[in-house]
C-alpha cells in the first residue's frame, strides 16, 4: 500500500516527503482541492517517476488536482520551492488549474471537466499518424465520466485503436456537490465502459505494486488501456478521508499540524 520511500531499479520516490510538501504548499497558499490531490498522487508520482519518458505526454484532465501535478514536477526537480511558494498567488505561473504553454510537462490548460480525454485522444492519434511510439497518459476524475464528451472521446480512441493511450480514472466516489452515486450514478463504472473495446483494469489506486503492475502490463493491440483507480478522497489524512468538503476547504494551522504529523507516523 502507500508508504514511505519506495525503490524500483534506480528510482526512489519519497512519498512521505512529497505528501508533506503538498500539504505545506496548500497551507501556505490558503487554498483547497487537497482531497482530490491526495487521491490522485500515488498514481501520478509513479507514472512520472517510473513510466513517462521524454517523448510521452501526460494530460491532467482532472485539472483541480493541479497541486498534485505541481508537487510531482517539484519532486522531479522541474519546479523549485520558490515556484511552489507562488502557488495560487497574483501573477503566478502555478494557478489553480494547469496553465498552457508555460511548463513543457503541461501541454494543455485543463480544468473544464470532460475535455482532457479528448485532448489526450487527439494527441495519441497525432503520434500514431506520425509513426511515433510515444505514450499518452490521461488522468481523469470519476465525476467527469458523467460528461458526454468523455464518452465520445473514448469511442474515438477505441475506433482509432489508440493502444498507446492510457487512461487513469481517479475513482474516489466524490464530486463537487456530493457522491458520484447520488449525482448521476454510473456505478459500477467499469461495466458501463466495457462495450467500447478498451482494455479495462480495476485496482486499488493507493497500492503502489498494483499501480505498477497495471502500467507495466503489455499493451493489447488496438485497445486503449483504462485503469480504474479505487481511491479515497483525502487519502492519508484522517479528517479528510471520504469527506466531500475537502474538495474545497483550506487547512488551518491546527489541521495542517495534524496532517503533517500523520504523515510522519507512516
Amino acid at each position: 500500500m502507500g508508504g514511505g520511500k519506495k525503490r524500483v531499479g534506480k528510482v526512489m520516490i519519497d512519498f512521505i516527503t512529497i505528501r508533506k510538501r503538498l500539504l505545506q504548499m496548500h497551507y501556505e497558499s490558503r487554498v483547497g482541492h487537497i482531497g482530490g490531490d491526495l487521491s490522485a498522487m500515488d498514481a501520478m508520482l509513479i507514472v512520472f517517476h517510473e513510466y513517462r519518458q521524454d517523448q510521452d505526454q501526460f494530460i491532467l484532465s482532472k485539472g483541480h488536482a493541479a497541486g498534485a501535478l505541481y508537487i510531482t514536477l517539484w519532486s522531479l526537480g522541474k519546479l523549485t520551492d520558490d515556484d511552489l511558494r507562488s502557488f495560487h498567488r497574483d501573477g503566478t505561473l502555478l494557478p489553480g488549474h494547469p496553465p498552457a504553454q508555460v511548463w513543457p510537462e503541461i501541454p494543455f490548460a485543463t480544468g473544464s471537466l470532460g475535455h482532457g480525454l479528448s485532448l489526450a485522444a487527439g494527441t495519441a492519434l497525432a503520434f500514431k499518424l506520425q509513426g511515433k511510439k510515444a505514450n499518452v497518459y490521461c488522468l481523469t476524475s470519476d465525476g467527469e465520466w458523467e460528461e458526454g464528451s468523455t464518452l465520445e472521446a473514448l469511442f474515438f480512441a477505441c475506433h482509432h485503436k489508440l493502444d498507446y493511450l492510457t487512461v487513469l480514472i481517479d475513482c474516489n466516489g466524490l464530486q463537487g456537490f456530493g457522491s458520484t452515486e447520488e449525482i448521476a450514478s454510473m456505478t459500477p463504472l467499469q461495466d458501463k465502459l466495457q462495450g467500447f473495446g478498451a482494455d479495462i483494469q480495476v485496482i486499488d489506486g493507493h497500492c503502489h505494486s498494483a499501480i505498477r503492475a497495471a502500467l507495466a502490463q503489455p499493451k493489447k493491440p488496438g485497445k486503449p488501456k483504462i485503469i480504474l483507480l479505487k481511491t479515497v478522497k483525502g487519502h492519508g489524512v484522517s479528517f479528510m478521508e471520504n469527506r466531500m468538503e475537502w474538495h474545497y476547504l483550506p487547512l488551518n494551522e491546527e489541521q495542517y499540524s495534524q496532517a503533517v504529523n500523520e504523515q510522519e507516523r507512516k
